[in-house]
Protein backbone atom coordinates (compact mmCIF):
# COMPACT_ATOMS: atom_id res chain seq x y z
CA UNK A 1 0.00 0.00 0.00
CA UNK A 2 1.08 3.34 -0.94
CA UNK A 3 2.39 5.68 2.04
CA UNK A 4 3.60 8.77 3.53
CA UNK A 5 4.59 10.23 6.56
CA UNK A 6 2.26 13.72 7.62
CA UNK A 7 3.61 15.94 10.16
CA UNK A 8 0.57 17.15 12.17
CA UNK A 9 1.03 18.88 15.81
CA UNK A 10 4.70 18.09 16.04
CA UNK A 11 3.90 14.63 15.44
CA UNK A 12 5.14 12.46 12.53
CA UNK A 13 2.15 9.94 11.36
CA UNK A 14 2.62 7.23 9.48
CA UNK A 15 -0.71 7.49 6.20
CA UNK A 16 -1.91 5.15 3.82
CA UNK A 17 -2.71 7.63 1.04
CA UNK A 18 -4.52 5.86 -2.38
CA UNK A 19 -6.55 6.33 -4.76
CA UNK A 20 -8.45 9.31 -6.24
CA UNK A 21 -11.88 10.80 -6.18
CA UNK A 22 -14.03 10.89 -2.68
CA UNK A 23 -11.89 10.72 0.05
CA UNK A 24 -12.90 7.71 2.47
CA UNK A 25 -10.74 7.89 5.86
CA UNK A 26 -10.25 4.77 7.41
CA UNK A 27 -9.56 4.54 11.37
CA UNK A 28 -8.16 1.96 12.88
CA UNK A 29 -8.20 0.53 16.77
CA UNK A 30 -6.71 -1.60 19.59
CA UNK A 31 -3.72 -3.03 19.12
CA UNK A 32 -3.97 -2.42 15.28
CA UNK A 33 -2.79 0.13 12.59
CA UNK A 34 -3.70 0.65 9.34
CA UNK A 35 -2.67 -2.46 8.08
CA UNK A 36 -5.69 -3.99 9.53
CA UNK A 37 -7.43 -2.30 6.34
CA UNK A 38 -5.24 -3.86 4.40
CA UNK A 39 -8.19 -6.37 2.33
CA UNK A 40 -10.60 -3.81 2.18
CA UNK A 41 -8.01 -0.39 0.84
CA UNK A 42 -7.73 -2.16 -3.13
CA UNK A 43 -11.68 -2.76 -3.25
CA UNK A 44 -12.50 0.88 -2.38
CA UNK A 45 -9.07 2.55 -5.04
CA UNK A 46 -10.62 -0.01 -7.51
CA UNK A 47 -14.04 1.52 -6.73
CA UNK A 48 -13.27 4.77 -7.65
CA UNK A 49 -12.51 6.51 -3.62
CA UNK A 50 -9.28 7.76 -2.67
CA UNK A 51 -8.35 5.92 0.92
CA UNK A 52 -6.75 7.97 3.96
CA UNK A 53 -5.68 5.49 6.80
CA UNK A 54 -3.45 6.39 9.44
CA UNK A 55 -1.77 5.30 11.72
CA UNK A 56 -3.12 6.40 14.56
CA UNK A 57 -0.53 8.35 17.33
CA UNK A 58 0.50 5.61 19.33
CA UNK A 59 0.43 2.93 16.77
CA UNK A 60 2.01 1.18 13.70
CA UNK A 61 4.63 3.44 12.48
CA UNK A 62 3.32 7.09 13.71
CA UNK A 63 4.77 8.73 16.57
CA UNK A 64 4.32 7.59 20.45
CA UNK A 65 3.86 10.53 23.20
CA UNK A 66 4.92 9.23 26.48
CA UNK A 67 2.26 11.42 27.98
CA UNK A 68 -0.99 9.92 28.92
CA UNK A 69 -2.78 13.04 28.43
CA UNK A 70 -1.35 12.85 24.73
CA UNK A 71 -3.83 10.56 24.22
CA UNK A 72 -6.98 12.41 25.13
CA UNK A 73 -9.99 12.32 22.26
CA UNK A 74 -9.60 16.02 21.78
CA UNK A 75 -6.04 15.58 21.08
CA UNK A 76 -6.24 12.27 18.58
CA UNK A 77 -9.49 14.66 16.53
CA UNK A 78 -7.09 17.36 16.32
CA UNK A 79 -4.56 14.49 14.68
CA UNK A 80 -7.19 13.44 12.16
CA UNK A 81 -8.66 17.04 10.99
CA UNK A 82 -4.78 17.68 10.39
CA UNK A 83 -4.38 14.75 8.56
CA UNK A 84 -7.53 15.91 5.89
CA UNK A 85 -6.10 19.36 5.92
CA UNK A 86 -2.56 18.39 5.02
CA UNK A 87 -4.40 16.43 2.25
CA UNK A 88 -6.95 18.84 1.35
CA UNK A 89 -9.53 16.73 1.84
CA UNK A 90 -12.26 18.96 2.72
CA UNK A 91 -15.01 16.64 3.38
CA UNK A 92 -14.71 12.32 3.77
CA UNK A 93 -16.83 9.03 4.41
CA UNK A 94 -15.59 7.72 7.28
CA UNK A 95 -15.32 4.07 8.32
CA UNK A 96 -14.08 3.45 11.91
CA UNK A 97 -13.18 0.19 13.83
CA UNK A 98 -12.57 -0.26 18.23
CA UNK A 99 -11.38 2.98 18.89
CA UNK A 100 -11.46 4.56 15.39
CA UNK A 101 -14.95 3.91 15.56
CA UNK A 102 -14.97 5.59 18.56
CA UNK A 103 -13.16 8.44 17.24
CA UNK A 104 -15.28 8.50 13.82
CA UNK A 105 -18.12 8.95 16.53
CA UNK A 106 -17.02 12.25 18.02
CA UNK A 107 -15.32 13.46 14.44
CA UNK A 108 -19.28 13.30 13.34
CA UNK A 109 -21.00 15.03 16.16
CA UNK A 110 -18.60 17.35 16.48
CA UNK A 111 -17.55 18.26 12.77
CA UNK A 112 -20.26 17.44 10.66
CA UNK A 113 -19.02 19.60 7.96
CA UNK A 114 -15.99 17.18 7.92
CA UNK A 115 -18.51 14.04 7.37
CA UNK A 116 -20.47 12.86 4.80
CA UNK A 117 -21.18 9.42 5.27
CA UNK A 118 -20.23 7.39 8.74
CA UNK A 119 -19.35 3.69 9.15
CA UNK A 120 -19.01 2.16 12.56
CA UNK A 121 -17.56 -1.69 13.25
CA UNK A 122 -18.22 -3.13 16.72
CA UNK A 123 -18.04 0.40 18.76
CA UNK A 124 -21.52 1.74 19.25
CA UNK A 125 -21.59 5.84 20.37
CA UNK A 126 -19.85 6.11 23.35
CA UNK A 127 -23.49 7.40 25.21
CA UNK A 128 -24.93 4.05 24.67
CA UNK A 129 -21.85 2.23 25.36
CA UNK A 130 -22.26 3.18 28.92
CA UNK A 131 -25.49 2.18 28.72
CA UNK A 132 -25.50 -1.39 27.24
CA UNK A 133 -25.77 -3.13 30.94
CA UNK A 134 -24.07 -5.45 33.09
CA UNK A 135 -23.11 -7.84 30.33
CA UNK A 136 -21.28 -4.67 28.50
CA UNK A 137 -19.55 -3.96 31.65
CA UNK A 138 -18.52 -7.40 32.07
CA UNK A 139 -16.98 -7.78 28.75
CA UNK A 140 -15.47 -4.67 29.24
CA UNK A 141 -12.75 -5.71 32.42
CA UNK A 142 -9.79 -5.43 30.48
CA UNK A 143 -10.49 -1.68 30.29
CA UNK A 144 -9.81 -1.34 34.14
CA UNK A 145 -7.05 -3.68 34.25
CA UNK A 146 -5.29 -1.44 31.33
CA UNK A 147 -5.61 1.66 33.73
CA UNK A 148 -2.61 -0.01 36.03
CA UNK A 149 0.35 1.70 34.38
CA UNK A 150 3.25 -0.81 34.94
CA UNK A 151 0.93 -3.88 35.84
CA UNK A 152 -0.80 -3.70 32.84
CA UNK A 153 2.03 -4.10 31.01
CA UNK A 154 3.91 -6.60 32.98
CA UNK A 155 0.63 -8.83 33.03
CA UNK A 156 0.19 -8.74 29.45
CA UNK A 157 3.80 -9.76 28.35
CA UNK A 158 4.25 -12.53 31.07
CA UNK A 159 5.24 -15.83 29.81
CA UNK A 160 5.22 -14.89 26.19
CA UNK A 161 2.58 -12.96 25.94
CA UNK A 162 0.20 -14.89 27.56
CA UNK A 163 -2.23 -13.25 29.06
CA UNK A 164 -2.44 -10.91 25.65
CA UNK A 165 -2.75 -14.32 23.82
CA UNK A 166 -5.91 -15.58 25.91
CA UNK A 167 -7.57 -12.11 25.38
CA UNK A 168 -7.35 -11.89 21.42
CA UNK A 169 -8.27 -15.46 21.52
CA UNK A 170 -5.16 -16.42 19.81
CA UNK A 171 -6.44 -14.56 16.97
CA UNK A 172 -4.41 -15.18 13.45
CA UNK A 173 -3.09 -11.80 13.62
CA UNK A 174 -1.53 -12.20 17.36
CA UNK A 175 2.19 -12.59 15.76
CA UNK A 176 1.43 -9.34 14.55
CA UNK A 177 0.13 -7.14 17.09
CA UNK A 178 2.70 -8.57 19.48
CA UNK A 179 5.84 -7.79 17.14
CA UNK A 180 4.59 -4.17 16.77
CA UNK A 181 3.56 -3.73 20.51
CA UNK A 182 7.10 -4.85 21.61
CA UNK A 183 8.55 -2.00 19.91
CA UNK A 184 9.82 0.23 22.34
CA UNK A 185 6.99 2.45 24.36
CA UNK A 186 4.23 1.12 22.03
CA UNK A 187 2.22 -0.97 24.46
CA UNK A 188 2.05 1.65 26.91
CA UNK A 189 1.43 3.98 24.25
CA UNK A 190 -1.39 1.93 23.37
CA UNK A 191 -2.88 1.41 26.62
CA UNK A 192 -2.49 5.28 27.07
CA UNK A 193 -5.82 5.49 24.73
CA UNK A 194 -7.40 3.54 27.23
CA UNK A 195 -5.96 5.78 30.62
CA UNK A 196 -6.91 9.12 28.74
CA UNK A 197 -10.62 8.50 27.93
CA UNK A 198 -11.62 5.31 30.01
CA UNK A 199 -10.36 5.88 33.20
CA UNK A 200 -13.30 5.35 36.05
CA UNK A 201 -14.49 8.26 36.34
CA UNK A 202 -15.20 8.83 32.98
CA UNK A 203 -16.70 5.67 32.30
CA UNK A 204 -20.69 7.63 32.71
CA UNK A 205 -22.94 8.66 29.73
CA UNK A 206 -22.38 12.16 30.84
CA UNK A 207 -18.78 12.22 29.95
CA UNK A 208 -19.86 11.44 26.41
CA UNK A 209 -22.61 14.04 26.12
CA UNK A 210 -21.86 14.81 21.82
CA UNK A 211 -24.47 16.49 19.30
CA UNK A 212 -26.50 14.02 17.52
CA UNK A 213 -24.69 12.78 14.37
CA UNK A 214 -26.63 13.99 10.97
CA UNK A 215 -24.80 12.25 8.39
CA UNK A 216 -26.08 8.81 7.38
CA UNK A 217 -24.93 5.71 9.25
CA UNK A 218 -24.13 2.16 8.80
CA UNK A 219 -23.45 0.00 12.46
CA UNK A 220 -22.24 -3.22 11.93
CA UNK A 221 -21.62 -5.78 14.78
CA UNK A 222 -20.27 -9.24 14.49
CA UNK A 223 -21.60 -11.96 16.25
CA UNK A 224 -18.37 -13.30 17.98
CA UNK A 225 -17.12 -9.95 19.15
CA UNK A 226 -15.96 -11.09 23.02
CA UNK A 227 -15.43 -7.48 23.89
CA UNK A 228 -18.81 -6.00 23.12
CA UNK A 229 -22.48 -6.28 22.93
CA UNK A 230 -25.16 -6.30 19.59
CA UNK A 231 -26.79 -3.73 22.56
CA UNK A 232 -24.42 -1.38 22.62
CA UNK A 233 -24.57 -1.17 18.68
CA UNK A 234 -28.60 -1.18 18.62
CA UNK A 235 -29.01 1.54 21.13
CA UNK A 236 -26.48 3.83 18.47
CA UNK A 237 -29.80 4.98 16.75
CA UNK A 238 -30.85 6.98 19.56
CA UNK A 239 -27.90 9.32 18.91
CA UNK A 240 -27.75 9.66 15.12
CA UNK A 241 -30.68 12.42 13.65
CA UNK A 242 -29.68 11.80 10.19
CA UNK A 243 -30.55 7.80 8.25
CA UNK A 244 -29.56 5.14 10.71
CA UNK A 245 -29.04 1.28 9.06
CA UNK A 246 -27.91 -1.84 10.60
CA UNK A 247 -25.89 -4.84 10.09
CA UNK A 248 -25.40 -8.08 11.55
CA UNK A 249 -22.25 -10.13 10.54
CA UNK A 250 -22.39 -14.02 11.57
CA UNK A 251 -19.70 -16.46 13.42
CA UNK A 252 -16.96 -13.54 12.68
CA UNK A 253 -14.62 -12.06 15.84
CA UNK A 254 -14.58 -8.21 16.79
CA UNK A 255 -12.10 -8.21 13.83
CA UNK A 256 -14.51 -9.00 11.25
CA UNK A 257 -12.59 -7.11 8.22
CA UNK A 258 -9.95 -9.64 8.94
CA UNK A 259 -12.13 -12.75 9.61
CA UNK A 260 -15.22 -11.91 6.60
CA UNK A 261 -12.94 -9.29 4.64
CA UNK A 262 -15.43 -9.61 1.21
CA UNK A 263 -18.75 -9.21 3.23
CA UNK A 264 -17.40 -6.28 4.87
CA UNK A 265 -15.60 -4.81 1.63
CA UNK A 266 -18.98 -4.87 0.40
CA UNK A 267 -21.00 -3.70 2.90
CA UNK A 268 -19.43 -0.90 3.12
CA UNK A 269 -19.34 0.12 -0.50
CA UNK A 270 -22.72 -0.37 -1.07
CA UNK A 271 -23.28 2.32 1.67
CA UNK A 272 -20.74 4.45 0.75
CA UNK A 273 -21.81 4.32 -2.75
CA UNK A 274 -25.49 4.74 -2.89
Amino acid sequence: MLSAKITVGGLNLHVVHEGTGQPVLLLHGFPDSSFVWRHQVPPMVNAGLRVIAPDLRGFGESDKPVETEAYALPVILDDVLGVLDELHATRAHVVGHDWGAGVAWALAALHPERVDRLVVLSVGHPATFFKAGLEQREKSWYMLLFQFRGVAEELLTRDNWKLFRDWVRHHPETGKWIEDLSRPGALTAALNWYRANVAPEMAVPEQWALPRVTAPTLGVWSSGDAYLTETQMLLSYQSVSGSWSYERIEGASHWMQLDRADQVTDLVLQFLTA
